[in-house]
This record gives C-alpha cells, sequence and structure tokens, in this order.
C-alpha cells in the first residue's frame, strides 16, 4: 500500500516534480545562479543585510556554484525542486544566515525573471539565424536579378518576373517577421524581480538596479502582472510562429518549381537524394524537411500559447516549468529550417530552358500586349484585354512570339482597321524581357526597382541587427558589472 502521508507521492515525484528538477537544473541552473548573486548585491547596497553577512553568503554561492555537479544531480525528494537545493546547501554551510539571501523575494518573480533571461537567449539566437537568412537572400536576389521565372497565381502560370523579384517578395516578409520578434524580445527587457509574491516588499529593494543586474532594460512596473501576465510568452511565440508558416509557403513554392512537370528550379545534387529503386529520380528532400520542420515549428508554438488559454490570470504553473521548457524545442527545430534555407536557396538555380517552355506554353506576356495596345494603338484596356484574349484562345500551344498572324487577325475583327503594329514590334511587345523591362515602377521587377527595393532590404536588416547588438551588449555589460560587484562582497 502506498503511503500518502509523507511527501512526495512517488507517483508525483515521477511524473511531475523529478522532470521539473531535471528541467530547471538544465535550462536555469546558470540563470538561478545570476538572480541569487544579482539579489545578494542588491540587498547590501540597500542595507537590507548587512555586508558581513553577504560576504558570507558570497562565498558560500560561490562554493556551492563550483562544486556542484549538475550532470549528475537526481531528484531525491528530498528537495522540492533545485532552488531549495540552494537554499538547503546554504542552510547546510552557513546555518539560519543560509536563508536570509530569499529575503524580499518570491518564487514567483524568480521564476518569470529565469523565464525571460532563457528566452532572450534563444530568440537572439534565433533572430540573428533570421537576419542571417535574409542577408543570403539579398546578396542572392541580387545575383538573380534579371533571371527570368514564370510566377504562379492560383497554381497557374501567370506572368513572367525574375529570381531576385521573387526572392525580394520573401525578404520583404522575412524582415517584418523580424520586425514583429524583435518587438516581442523587447517585452522580454522588463525584469518582474522585485514583485515578490505578488505585491512587491516592506523591504526598501530597488528593482532598477536588479534590472540593470540582470541585463534588463527596467522593471516590469505593476507587481501582479510581474507573476500574472504572460503576454511576454504569448506574444514572443506568436511572432516565431509566424516566422514558419510564412516559411512553409515558400517551401511549396520551392517543392512546386522543383517538380518534374515545372521544373524551373533546378536543386543541385548536393542538396538531392536518389531512389533506392528507381535509377532515374532526382529527390529533393531537403524541401520535405524545411515543409515538416516548419510545420512542426509552428505547431510547438501553438502549443504554448494554447496552452495558455482560460488559465486564471495570476500566478499558476500553467505557465511555468514544464510548458516553458517544452516551447524550447520550437527554437531547436526553427533553428534547423533557417539554417537549412540559408543552404538550400542560394545554392539552387533557375533552369531557363524550363522557363521559357512554360512561358511559351502559357503566353504569360500577354498582358504586355494588352498593354502595349492601349498605349501605343490608343485602345481602351477592355478592347486590348478581349484582343489579347483571343490571340491566347486562338494560339493552341503555339509560343505567343509567333502569333502575329493570329493577333492581327484578333485586332482587324474588333475594331476594323490593321494595327499599326508590325511583327518585330510584336515579337518585343510579347518577349518577357519586355515585360520585366517595363515593370520598372516601385516594387516592380525592373532591374532600377528592384535594386532600389534591396537596398532598402539591406538597411532595414542592418537595423535590426543594431538593435540587437544593443540588447547583447546590455546583457554583456550587466553580467560583467554584477560578477564585479560580487567578487566586492566576497572580499568582505
Amino acid at each position: 500500500m502506498t503511503d500518502h502521508s509523507t511527501f512526495p507521492d512517488p507517483v508525483y515525484k515521477q511524473t511531475v516534480l523529478a522532470p521539473l528538477f531535471d528541467g530547471v537544473k538544465t535550462h536555469y541552473a546558470t540563470h538561478m545562479a545570476a538572480i541569487n548573486r544579482a539579489h545578494l548585491v542588491m540587498l547590501t547596497e540597500t542595507g537590507i543585510l548587512p555586508r558581513e553577512d553577504a560576504g558570507h553568503l558570497a562565498t558560500a554561492l560561490q562554493q556551492i556554484d563550483a562544486e556542484t555537479d549538475l550532470d549528475a544531480l537526481t531528484y531525491t525528494g528530498e528537495h522540492e525542486d533545485y532552488f531549495f537545493f540552494v537554499e538547503a546547501e546554504l542552510r547546510r554551510r552557513l546555518g539560519d544566515l543560509g536563508g536570509a539571501l530569499h529575503t524580499a523575494r518570491s518564487r514567483n518573480d524568480m521564476d518569470h525573471t529565469l523565464f525571460k533571461m532563457a528566452l532572450r537567449t534563444r530568440a537572439e539566437d534565433m533572430l540573428a539565424r533570421i537576419t542571417t537568412l535574409t542577408d543570403a537572400l539579398i546578396i542572392k536576389a541580387r545575383a538573380e536579378a534579371g533571371t527570368l521565372i514564370v510566377a504562379y497565381t492560383h497554381g497557374q502560370p501567370a506572368q513572367p518576373t525574375t529570381f531576385g523579384h521573387y526572392l525580394g517578395a520573401m525578404i520583404e516578409v522575412l524582415i517584418r517577421d523580424a520586425q514583429r520578434l524583435t518587438h516581442a524580445i523587447d517585452t522580454l527587457g522588463h525584469c518582474p524581480m522585485g514583485a515578490a509574491a505578488i505585491t512587491t516588499s516592506g523591504f526598501p529593494i530597488d528593482r532598477n538596479r536588479m534590472a540593470d543586474l540582470l541585463g534588463f532594460d527596467s522593471p516590469l512596473i505593476n507587481s501582479y502582472g510581474c507573476i500574472a501576465s504572460v503576454d511576454y510568452v504569448t506574444g514572443l511565440y506568436s511572432a516565431i510562429k509566424l516566422v514558419f508558416l510564412h516559411l512553409g509557403r515558400v517551401i511549396q513554392d520551392l517543392a512546386f518549381w522543383s517538380s518534374f512537370e515545372v521544373g524551373q528550379l533546378y536543386v543541385p545534387n548536393a542538396l538531392v537524394q536518389i531512389s533506392s529503386i528507381m535509377p532515374q529520380k532526382r529527390n529533393p528532400v531537403p524541401i520535405e524537411h524545411m515543409r515538416h520542420l516548419a510545420s512542426v515549428t509552428a505547431g510547438r508554438c501553438d502549443m504554448v500559447v494554447n496552452t495558455m488559454h482560460n488559465t486564471p490570470f495570476t500566478d499558476m504553473n500553467d505557465s511555468e516549468g514544464e510548458v516553458q521548457q517544452a516551447g524550447y524545442a520550437a527554437f531547436e527545430s526553427g533553428g534547423r529550417v533557417l539554417d537549412l534555407m540559408t543552404a538550400f536557396l542560394p545554392a539552387c538555380s533557375i533552369n531557363p530552358d524550363r522557363v521559357r517552355r512554360n512561358t511559351d506554353a502559357a503566353a504569360i506576356t500577354i498582358t504586355e500586349l494588352a498593354d502595349t495596345l492601349v498605349r501605343d494603338e490608343g485602345l481602351t484596356f477592355r478592347q486590348a484585354h478581349e484582343i489579347a484574349a483571343e490571340v491566347a484562345r486562338s494560339l493552341r500551344g503555339a509560343p505567343l512570339s509567333e502569333g502575329f498572324a493570329t493577333f492581327r487577325a484578333a485586332f482587324e475583327n474588333a475594331v476594323n482597321r490593321a494595327p499599326a503594329m508590325e511583327d518585330t514590334a510584336f515579337r518585343t511587345a510579347t518577349a518577357p524581357e519586355t515585360f520585366v523591362a517595363r515593370r520598372d515602377r516601385t516594387g516592380g521587377p525592373a532591374p532600377a526597382a528592384l535594386d532600389a527595393a534591396l537596398t532598402t532590404y539591406a538597411a532595414d536588416v542592418q537595423a535590426l541587427q543594431a538593435r540587437a547588438a544593443q540588447r547583447i551588449s546590455r546583457v554583456s555589460a550587466a553580467d560583467t558589472a554584477r560578477d564585479a560587484a560580487f567578487a566586492q562582497l566576497l572580499e568582505t
């Protein structure tokens, strides 16, 4: 019979407490040490703890950090979690003084601070991978600025553009995604320490000093919100989800473009796997891995956000321990997608023969024929559109460039006169190069327009990287300042 009078119940120990203990020592031990040291410095500077006592606590903390083998540490039930293990070690070494470190703080404000510190490191890394990908795509877009492709709408050939122009659209979305992620990272920059359990403390704590020592921008003001609000979690994972939802759409295009039937994207041999039985197969399976990993990442983000749904607006485990740790898997799978995409897309190329074949077969330059009739023949767009549509219907698979006779007949039938356009002008008007060159408005695929856009994108990425560098520098400077202040306590 199980003894239910002694904590912890063995099943509760196995299913909850032991996994949480392992998660804390794996993900948060370093951050907890930083909080302990910063809190001790703050308690000393504010006079809440005598300097001599602080010196003894500092020495004991340093010894515990140096002597504890985290990998060998297992949950025994003796201490509820890793926090209590450290506190028990302090009391074992210092007696009652070991309990003084917890003055004016709670597990509540500590936990949310730990989570933010763990998230900001991972989020900065993900942002760096996104901007690295974006930089690589800007380089690729410049190199492919004149490379024609067939653009599709509703799964059907639509108009010619360039690979560089397509990549420019992808870059714009990535930049907006990075900006959303940056805003979410900024939300992590407000420190919960000092909120204690719910309502701050009766001791004269210095919340700004704690924020500075831990590399935060400022304290999170409302103490109830410090322990109850989880928008820093939901906002961050929502921003991350959008990155991979949007990348998934591009990945779908890559799969479509590289199919045998379309064939406009060539994937090099280093990124192609062969069939075990069919010798003719070239399987671009990295595309499939990017697709499923992007979906897995989006799903992991949904898991975190959805766990917060219909939870009370207070401190509760639904937003803590296990869900926080489970969410870190999104950074792992998402990082793999970003790294693979950074290697994959720059290595791919466009098959010009297949692009030309599909361009001819689908008559995708015919919009420019209609536009030319408006400009040069004085027709209304609807008149011109109807003539162009009749030409498209009459081609029967022949290339549009060879359809002058068909065009002339359709024009004369509609307008009751011969067109001024001759065969040479017709071929020029229906050439994909002409189509692209004439789309020279802001955001278009023409060389000057695309170059201007790519210059803007590069500046946007540099701004994001500079802002990230400032945040990372702030954390690094805080580490240095905290270590220096803690070292002074050791000299007491």
